[in-house]
């Protein structure tokens, strides 16, 4: 493991050439809590197929060496899946003013480094030099605090969330079935986080 990460953004040909990089990773880390997805690489090309049809979405890549240990993805709204976007059209907020950040993955030996905050500033600055956004948003599953599967100890990103300045929005919720471990497919709420996006004057 090196001692310094490669933070890189994709787009473009070079984001289709690491499709399976992020669906690999997206596996291994969402079959830990509090996703628990029993996931598989068909699905993640499926998934991931909206953003290869994108010119406008990033993939921002950790790298170890040339190995890809970290992801993190965005995409405009109005590009995604008309899933992704009904929260907010039922609350007459217009889908191309969002730019959407699917999801940041980290394979755990490599957590507490920065990364994080690494992932969301490129993605922010990606979608501020596109220049037609008034927001970023994402969205994470909601849990039971006394679901007997939550790891003992673990920590919710709310704090993390919080201090990037991202407030959750109740209003703004939708439905998602995945295969979960030991459940099969099992339907599961998702709320947004949104952050209106500042522009250089």
């Amino acid at each position: 493991m090196t001692a310094t990460l490669d933070v890189r953004r994709v787009v473009g040909a070079d984001l289709q050439a690491r499709l399976d990089d992020v669906a690999r990773l997206r596996v291994a880390v969402f079959r830990d809590w509090p996703y628990l997805y029993a996931g598989d690489m068909d699905y993640e090309r499926g998934y991931l197929a909206a953003y290869a049809a994108s010119v406008d979405s990033v993939f921002v890549l950790a790298f170890d060496g040339d190995r890809v240990v970290g992801a993190s993805t965005g995409i405009p709204l109005a590009d995604d899946d008309a899933a992704f976007q009904a929260p907010f059209r039922a609350h007459g907020i217009d889908v191309d003013d969002v730019f959407y950040f699917g999801e940041s993955v980290l394979l755990p030996a490599y957590r507490g480094r920065g990364v994080g905050h690494a992932f969301f500033d490129a993605r922010e600055a990606h979608a501020r030099a596109l220049g037609r956004f008034r927001m970023t948003a994402f969205c994470a599953v909601d849990r039971e605090q006394d679901d007997p599967r939550r790891p003992a100890g673990h920590r919710d990103n709310d704090a993390f969330w919080s201090r990037r300045g991202y407030v959750r929005q109740p209003q703004l919720r939708m439905q998602l079935a995945w295969e979960e471990l030991d459940r099969g497919e099992s339907m599961h709420t998702l709320t947004f986080w949104t952050h209106a996006l500042e522009h250089s004057a």
